[in-house]
């Protein structure tokens, strides 16, 4: 387990009640020594005793070498730099399994996909995990579920049988494109919560932006060639819900110290951990940007952190489209049942790319 974070220690945690024996891989070796010698991540996991056949080092190399599964767990912008040091350790049959939900600044990349490129290893070796899967929670070992997702079936069984125990269940799928994006995205909204929640706008305005929100998340993860279904899964709805509604959600945290004014420099040396959510919110619209596809909600959480829209201005009815015309709820309700919507989208989508020089968006 790369990663001793409470994500990673918890996810380590969960592999060891199911019957793994689990190496921890810290930064720290202040952390390493204690979950190794103590049992214990006070830092992160506050009052967890951790398994015993869980071990940690502060040593990449002695981490890697020899795992059959290596899991992946560290804030979404270092994995490049980290991968690079885990290359020449890894056999030549491991799997590599994501834990992140981010997207890579500069590239637009999922973490699968920087996998792939960083380790140069098939797709078919990588997979990855979501749901909703709060860490102290799940450290307290109160049950949830999570999907775990690769273009090989097998691969992704395989990791499912290790992620499970009496308290953690692990559903397959082989839409890693939906399973990433669902993670990526509901972050984002969970920060709008996390904003009109710091304004003080109760439970109506809430429920908005949710099911506002996973319109836009669904828009997006298909216009990139995802299942709507998995959008509606664990790693979408599940999770979404999850995050938005829960204090111990670092995104919510984020969003919700924004709503009560704080600069996100503030907010930045507040948070003990990453929330993946603000680092993702510019690749996000870039990529939103090269496929047409609208996230007004999403673009109001852009300006809220840069500053330049007020929190308490933020609305789950606002969209980027000005006419008069009454919006339809969903993406198809506006237009005519008769299958044109669908084509027009894609030509819009054919012409897009073709006004960029060819280029479309990286797919699975």
């Amino acid at each position: 387990m790369l990663g001793a974070g409470s994500w990673g220690t918890t996810f380590g945690k969960i592999l060891a009640d199911g019957g793994s024996q689990v190496t921890m891989w810290a930064r720290r070796d202040d952390v390493a020594t204690q979950i190794r010698e103590r049992h214990r991540n006070s830092e992160y996991l506050p009052n967890i005793a951790l398994p015993a056949s869980m071990t940690a080092t502060s040593d990449l190399r002695h981490a890697v070498s020899g795992a059959d599964v290596v899991f992946v767990s560290v804030p979404s912008q270092t994995l490049r730099p980290l991968l690079a040091d885990v290359k020449p350790h890894l056999k030549t049959t491991t799997i590599v399994v994501s834990l992140m939900k981010g997207v890579e600044k500069g590239t637009g990349l999922r973490m699968s996909q920087v996998i792939a490129e960083a380790l140069e290893i098939a797709p078919e070796r990588i997979a990855v995990a979501s749901g909703p899967n709060l860490a102290v929670e799940i450290a307290r070992e109160q049950p949830t579920a999570a999907v775990v997702s690769s273009v090989s079936l097998e691969t992704a069984q395989k990791v499912a049988r290790r992620a499970r125990n009496g308290y953690f269940r692990s559903f397959v799928n082989t839409d890693v494109t939906g399973t990433e994006f669902g993670g990526v995205l509901k972050n984002l909204i969970a920060v709008a919560i996390g904003i009109v929640d710091g304004v003080g706008y109760g439970e109506n305005t809430k429920a908005s932006i949710i099911t506002r929100g996973l319109v836009e998340m669904t828009d997006f993860a298909v216009a990139h060639g995802a299942q709507p279904e998995t959008l509606s899964g664990l790693a979408g709805l599940g999770d979404l819900i999850a995050t938005c509604q829960s204090p111990l959600s670092r995104n919510n945290t984020a969003g919700r110290l924004l709503g009560e004014g704080y600069s996100l420099t503030a907010v930045t040396k507040q948070m003990q951990q990453t929330a993946e959510g603000l680092a993702s919110v510019a690749p996000v619209l870039e990529l939103a940007k090269k496929i047409g596809v609208d996230m007004p909600i999403v673009e109001q959480v852009s300006r809220v952190v840069a500053g330049t829209l007020e929190p308490r201005d933020i609305a789950p009815h606002l969209t980027t489209d000005e006419s008069d015309t009454p919006q339809g709820e969903r993406t198809q309700d506006d237009r005519e049942d008769d299958g044109r919507g669908a084509v027009r989208g894609a030509f819009k989508r054919a012409l897009d790319q073709f006004r960029n020089g060819g280029r479309r968006p990286r797919r699975d």
